[in-house]
């Protein structure tokens, strides 16, 4: 594969990887929201470049159940280990960050909790039933981890209502055993598909990073095997290296690549798709309710 990174001189990033700095009065409102609440986001956690963004439109990602990851993923700057047990109170204060930033739309993630019997998903359904008592219109995103295939676990989380469950492929399934060694890729759709089928009105997304390895031709399949199964929303976008611990960028695509990626995902007929170099899961995610404001 002909790879970007190594036409520049040096390896460096290309002119179109540039992020807001964080910075300015509505930054330092989330930071201390954040700070005093007890609240973990995946924006600090995932050093996600678009922090200076979205904390300037006073929204935040939120990362539930700690900031200890039980998996170790090869592209995550979340840290691995052994987590600190499940705050039971943690919802509450999600709920109350979301009603003093007044958000309209409100994504919530975790880490992985393998350690958990039900993976966490009591305390998804719980964190998305406080923030509705609290802010009855605003709309809910979760972005859910894989509960290790349990169907059971699918449901407490489908049944709490959200109006978006997000369940990220990441990349894919060649790469899985560099990228996501104990995920499975099938059992990733197979989440997808399930979800649908528990709750047909509810929309669900998944994302896909490029950049680690993957060819045209399998990008193009993956985006076929979501829609395949039912998935509404995409969000395709550059993968950038935590650290040189972590996998290595193998090409930096262009922004007219991640423009024809969105037309073919128009094409195959997904609801609504974001595709960028610096698109991640939750970027301008309430567009795809319909440009709701975040």
């Amino acid at each position: 594969m002909d790879s970007e990174i190594n036409r520049r001189p040096g390896g460096g990033r290309p002119d179109w990887i540039r992020a807001k700095a964080p910075s300015g009065p509505n930054f330092e409102e989330v930071m201390a929201l954040v700070t005093d609440l007890k609240l973990h986001t995946v924006c600090q956690s995932a050093g996600c470049p678009n922090i200076g963004e979205c904390w300037h439109e006073r929204t935040a990602t939120f990362l539930i159940l700690g900031n200890t990851c039980t998996r170790n993923c090869a592209f995550c700057a979340v840290p691995g280990g052994e987590p600190l047990p499940a705050d039971e109170q943690e919802p509450e204060r999600v709920a109350e960050a979301c009603a003093a930033l007044s958000l309209r739309h409100v994504v919530v993630t975790s880490v992985t909790r393998d350690d958990l019997p039900d993976g966490g998903a009591s305390i998804f359904a719980e964190t998305i039933r406080a923030v509705r008592r609290r802010l009855p219109d605003c709309s809910i995103e979760v972005l859910i981890p894989d509960f290790r295939g349990s169907h059971e676990a699918l449901r407490v989380v489908v049944e709490a209502r959200p109006d978006v469950l997000n369940h990220n492929v990441e990349t894919v399934p060649r790469m899985y055993g560099l990228i996501r060694p104990r995920a499975d890729y099938e059992a990733s759709l197979e989440m997808l598909r399930r979800a649908k089928e528990m709750d047909a009105s509810m929309a669900t997304k998944s994302g896909i990073m490029v950049g680690v390895g993957e060819t045209t031709d399998e990008i193009h399949q993956t985006m076929r095997d979501l829609r395949r199964v039912g998935c509404d929303i995409l969000t395709i976008g550059q993968y950038l290296r935590p650290s040189l611990n972590h996998a290595p960028i193998r090409k930096y695509y262009t922004p007219e690549e991640f423009e024809h990626l969105r037309l073919l995902g128009i094409d195959m007929a997904f609801k609504h798709i974001e595709s960028g170099p610096l698109v991640r899961s939750s970027y301008h995610a309430a567009r795809a309710l319909g440009d709701k404001d975040g």
